[in-house]
C-alpha cells in the first residue's frame, strides 16, 4: 500500500510554471519511485482530467503501479475501464521533481486549471491535489454549505470508516 500525503501548503509558481513541492510531499514521492535513490529525480504523474476539473491530481509510482494494478484486472474494452484508461493514460502527464525541489507544469495544465502566481497542494491520502487558491477556497465554501445543509451539527465523518477485519 502507498503512504500517505499528509497537509497542505501554498507556494509561489514563477514566470516558467516552475512551483516548489512541500517538503513533506518531496519525501512521500521519494519513497514511493522504486527507481529513485539520492541524487537522482524523483518521478511522479499528474492527471489532469476531464473538462469538470479544476485541479491537478498527482500521484507517486508507487500509487500509479497499484492503478495499473487495477486496470489491468477490468474487462478489455469495457466502457468502465475505456473511461479509466482515458483519464489515467491520456489525460495524464508524467514529470519530475527537479534538484531544487520544484516541480514544472506545462503551460497547457496551469491554463486548464486557472493556475498564474500561486498553487495550493492539499493531501488526498495516496496522491495530492493543485490548485489554485481561490478556486478551492470557493469549492470548499460550496461544498461546507452543501454539507450544511444534509449533515447534523457536530458530524463527525469517522463515522463512515468500514471497521477493520479481525
Amino acid at each position: 500500500m502507498a503512504r500517505r500525503f499528509r497537509g497542505s501548503e501554498t507556494f509561489k509558481v514563477d514566470a516558467k510554471g516552475r512551483v516548489s513541492i512541500p517538503a513533506s510531499f518531496r519525501r512521500v514521492i521519494e519513497a514511493c519511485d522504486p527507481d529513485w535513490s539520492t541524487g537522482s529525480r524523483a518521478n511522479i504523474v499528474i492527471v489532469y482530467g476531464g473538462p469538470e476539473q479544476n485541479w491537478l491530481e498527482v500521484y507517486t509510482m508507487e500509487a500509479i503501479a497499484e492503478i495499473d494494478e487495477q486496470i489491468d484486472l477490468m474487462q478489455r474494452g469495457s466502457v468502465e475501464r475505456e473511461e479509466i484508461e482515458e483519464l489515467m493514460y491520456g489525460q495524464s502527464h508524467e514529470a519530475q521533481i527537479d534538484d531544487d525541489g520544484r516541480l514544472v507544469l506545462p503551460q497547457k495544465l496551469r491554463e486548464k486549471i486557472g493556475l498564474s502566481k500561486e498553487a495550493f497542494f492539499v493531501s488526498a491520502g495516496t496522491s495530492f491535489k493543485i490548485w489554485d487558491p481561490e478556486a478551492y477556497e470557493a469549492e470548499q465554501a460550496a461544498r461546507n454549505a452543501e454539507r450544511s445543509q444534509t449533515r447534523p451539527r457536530n458530524y463527525d465523518p469517522l463515522v463512515n470508516l468500514p471497521p477493520l477485519p479481525r
